[in-house]
């Protein structure tokens, strides 16, 4: 696999942009107050389908040809990404099919999964076991599989998000994203290494899930345990091409709790009025964690989804009125 290049990223932005909007990266007095700095957010919550995920999902259908479309695809997802797949399915004209684990998924998710068409299917206790279970399929069935990130046209999909905070915002110094599985992270590195070498990238994940982040330490693949509760970045395993792209790009990773995620998500609401869910406000829990080495910088935070659920979303401001009282 050979990893996106900024012309890739220009490509999938002018491949995406008749279907897609560019989405606000706006200033937030208040959490610019809180950081002492100059915070602004990137608002992917904004998408359609509420997460960032559906830049790369346009990108790949786009670069498809017939005869693959026509074979139906197949992929593994916690939500977000299988909703990507599907809207692109949808507006393509070929057949989803997502595998999502058994245990607890997203209703929130798998509801929009279903209003786009996608066919279920529940495997598995985590990610990685649905994962699994979706290359048997695509090896027996013939279906196109759709690795959630070792897709070269993924990344570059997802990278446009970087591509349009450099491009407003020039003299921006720190960007945070969430990392999960890793494209997003790996698509800012593209970006800030092909045109802003200057500017640095932040990868935030939870401790309950750090897989991504022993990879990145280790310098090699590693699989840990998974507990979180978000599971936009509920992974046991590091994943070949994201960490090959950030292994030696990424200025910090940061690894937070879920109270602090949560504690993050009462933030965005009561300082930003924005709303976000777990894997959504990682990058401001991991940004507010190391606020004091942020003061006086210009700082961009990316709220990479708002898919969350009414018991989440009231544990996290139950989380954020007992740490700030």
């Amino acid at each position: 696999m050979q990893p996106p290049t900024m012309r890739d990223v220009y490509e999938a932005r002018k491949t995406i942009a008749p279907y897609l909007a560019r989405t606000p990266l706006q200033y937030s007095a208040g959490l610019s107050r809180v950081f002492d700095a100059d915070v602004y957010l990137k608002h992917e919550e904004h998408h359609p389908l509420g997460a960032y995920k559906i830049r790369g999902g346009i990108n790949l259908l786009a670069h498809m040809g017939e005869e693959e479309r026509s074979r139906g695809l197949i992929t593994a997802s916690t939500g977000n990404h299988g909703q990507s797949i599907a809207f692109a399915c949808r507006m393509f004209g070929a057949k989803a099919l997502i595998a999502l684990p058994a245990k607890d998924p997203n209703p929130v998710k798998v509801a929009a999964m279903e209003a786009l068409g996608a066919e279920l299917v529940f495997h598995g206790d985590n990610f990685d076991e649905a994962r699994a279970h979706c290359e048997r399929l695509a090896a027996e069935e013939g279906y196109r599989y759709v690795h959630a990130v070792n897709e070269p046209l993924l990344i570059a999909g997802v990278a446009t998000q970087a591509l349009e905070i450099i491009e407003e915002l020039p003299d921006v110094e720190v960007l945070y994203v969430p990392l999960g599985g890793g494209t997003e992270a790996s698509g800012a590195c593209i970006v800030t290494s092909g045109i802003a070498p200057d500017v640095k990238v932040r990868a935030v994940q939870s401790e309950a899930a750090p897989a991504g982040y022993l990879s990145w330490q280790r310098g090699e693949l590693v699989q840990a345990s998974m507990n979180t509760f978000a599971e936009g970045i509920a992974t046991v395993s590091g994943y070949e091409l994201p960490q090959q792209i950030i292994r030696h790009v990424l200025d910090d990773f940061v690894l937070v709790s879920d109270d602090e995620i949560r504690h993050a998500m009462g933030m965005l609401i009561q300082e930003a009025h924005t709303l976000s869910e777990g894997a959504g406000a990682a990058a401001t829990a991991g940004a507010y964690k190391q606020r004091e080495s942020l003061a006086g910088r210009k700082v961009s935070i990316t709220v990479s989804g708002a898919n969350t659920t009414a018991a989440q979303l009231s544990a996290a401001l139950e989380t954020y009125a007992r740490m700030e009282g």
